[in-house]
């Protein structure tokens, strides 16, 4: 498996990964219609290459055998969806094919962000995780995070709740000076 970052020439990529898993991940549990107006308006063609083109937003796809099969999107500074910890990296998209479940394609891709988190030098990581997706919270608390905080998240006219989990990384202090 590869990871490969996302550029702009990958728009028709990241539109139909992100369709497809978020209609895998979601659509047992909620309308058809409100599942169909979020996927037009969040996966649109125009929203997407700005996504792609935001300098503080980066993609990143899993690959295997030429197909992609997963990816990652990671915010920073006002590219974040709700900015309530200073100096941190959300994690706002991690979505795996369902067949790739259980695989290790999303830690991969979890730790892809943590990487990245260190290289931009934050302090915290975060992300939003619906309340209804048990699986998703396991696997955030396995990997040491927390809940802090909750907010809204609409799919289409239906308002849900989103748990704010956080990963404080392990920063050392700066040795005294003995004067």
């Amino acid at each position: 498996m590869k990871i490969k970052k996302g550029n702009i020439q990958d728009v028709e990529k990241l539109k139909e990964i992100g369709k497809l898993t978020f209609a895998e991940t979601f659509s047992s549990d909620n309308s058809e219609e409100n599942m169909k107006e979020y996927l037009e308006n969040e996966f649109s063609t125009e929203k997407l290459k700005a996504e792609l083109t935001d300098q503080n937003a980066e993609f990143y796809f899993a690959e295997l055998d030429e197909k992609t099969i997963g990816y990652l999107k990671v915010n920073i500074g006002e590219s974040q969806t709700e900015i309530k910890i200073k100096n941190a990296l959300e994690i706002e998209r991690i979505y795996v094919l369902k067949e790739f479940h259980g695989k290790k394609v999303g830690q991969i891709l979890y730790e892809k962000a943590l990487e990245l988190a260190k290289e931009k030098d934050v302090e915290n990581v975060w992300l939003g995780v619906w309340e209804q997706n048990p699986r998703a919270i396991r696997f955030y608390e396995k990997n040491g995070f927390v809940s802090f905080d909750k907010h809204i998240f609409k799919l289409g006219d239906d308002k849900q709740t989103d748990i704010m989990m956080k990963l404080e990384l392990n920063k050392k202090k700066p040795a005294a000076n003995n004067v």
